[in-house]
């Protein structure tokens, strides 16, 4: 197919009247894009991703479907750039005819594609962090939800680190991009409210080959901690020259740059004391460890060491009980109405799709209590999780203790 013919067919399909949205459902499916980092920064957590939405997808489908239809998945690799991810919600949206966008990772990518969903009036599931994804202008119809910690809670979290390990001057590097600077600025703010000092702060571009005038230029001001807003690859040329300075100060970066990849690219002795902070999924829920149990049954993974995996899978359940309550031909408002429903209390607790669905067929109001937290979205749509604050020690990263917001 010529480049002309496939623009024609693209605006055609995004162009379909909502009497054709609603044919969708009268035959069967209710479509879902799944638009997952499998390459580039994310690629770490974008397969598990995936894999959880359609773990959550066969749920619903072995359960009945929801609202009389099944849920049919289409996946596109956004390749953790917000341009690729533009090119794969314009197919998963032109092409595919799908009803919501899920598991969009990094706040680029999300950024990228809600002007895309807001405009086809479909909903957007995502695990960003940037604060401009709150509310007006970007999320203004609020058919977006967030199923990660924004970059303030994380900054608060960040923060509330800090200060029990006793840091007095704390300084920031933050990767240029929406969550790399709403990270450190989160730090920042809640640091400042306290009555804190930062003592340097640098935006760092990406894709360079190392950091060391950056890294040398914060050295200078003496910090005892760096916070970064950062991602896997670059944190590690953070710390290598870091570690060539021989200067000590410690590091709390966020667990989406940490993990098992960085100690082995960096090695036990430089990256011994780091400090990760992560959110963490509800452990002691029913949902969590029934999640779990079946992602490493049927993919081989740990889900534990992929928070976004559970948070994918409760993107998908929280849909489809919405679409099981309000019927799969319901406007996308509709839709988004029924999620934050389900995702705060005062139902009656569901874990798993079928028990949640039975609930909603007896009329019970329910509550969606997930794997990935027990969401309690805000008026944005957003979630608050707890965070873990884990230390590298002798070559793995060791969980010390629990930060609550």
């Amino acid at each position: 197919m010529d480049r002309r013919k496939f623009v024609t067919l693209s605006s055609a399909a995004l162009a379909l009247a909502p009497w054709a949205r609603s044919s969708w459902a009268q035959q069967g499916v209710f479509r879902i894009g799944s638009l997952n980092p499998i390459t580039g920064a994310g690629s770490p957590y974008g397969t598990g991703m995936l894999k959880a939405i359609q773990i959550g997808a066969a749920e619903v489908n072995d359960a009945g479907g929801a609202g009389g239809v099944k849920l049919e998945v289409y996946a596109e690799d956004s390749q953790t750039s917000p341009q690729a991810a533009v090119l794969g919600a314009k197919k998963l949206i032109g092409v595919n005819q799908i009803r919501a966008m899920l598991g969009v990772w990094s706040s680029g990518e999300s950024l990228a594609v809600i002007p895309l969903t807001n405009d086809a009036d479909i909903i957007l599931m995502n695990t960003s962090g940037a604060p401009a994804l709150s509310g007006p202008p970007v999320n203004a119809k609020l058919l977006s939800f967030r199923l990660q910690a924004t970059n303030d809670r994380f900054g608060r979290a960040f923060a509330q680190v800090a200060k029990r390990e006793g840091f007095k001057r704390p300084a920031l590097m933050a990767f240029n991009n929406a969550s790399g600077i709403g990270n450190t600025e989160g730090f920042r703010k809640a640091w400042e409210a306290q009555g804190g000092k930062i003592v340097a702060s640098v935006v760092y571009e990406p894709n360079r080959p190392t950091y060391r005038s950056e890294v040398q230029q914060v050295l200078r001001a003496n910090p005892d901690v760096i916070v970064t807003g950062s991602y896997l690859t670059d944190t590690e040329l953070l710390l290598r020259a870091w570690y060539e300075t021989g200067q000590p100060v410690k590091w709390i970066v966020p667990g989406w740059a940490a993990g098992p990849d960085l100690l082995k690219a960096v090695g036990a002795q430089v990256a011994e004391g780091m400090i990760s902070v992560e959110s963490i999924s509800d452990e002691g829920a029913p949902s969590y460890e029934s999640f779990i149990a079946r992602f490493l049954q049927q993919t081989g993974m740990r889900a534990q060491d992929n928070v976004y995996a559970t948070m994918a899978y409760d993107e998908v359940i929280l849909l489809a009980l919405a679409v099981q309550a309000v019927g799969p031909n319901a406007t996308s408002a509709v839709l988004a109405a029924k999620i934050h429903e389900l995702g705060n209390p005062g139902g009656t607790e569901a874990y798993r799709y079928a028990d949640g669905k039975k609930l909603l067929a007896a009329g019970k109001k329910v509550t969606y209590v997930g794997a990935s937290s027990r969401l309690n979205f805000d008026q944005y749509n957003d979630v608050t999780p707890d965070f873990s604050a884990s230390f590298a020690q002798s070559g793995q990263f060791v969980r010390k203790y629990i930060v609550k917001l």
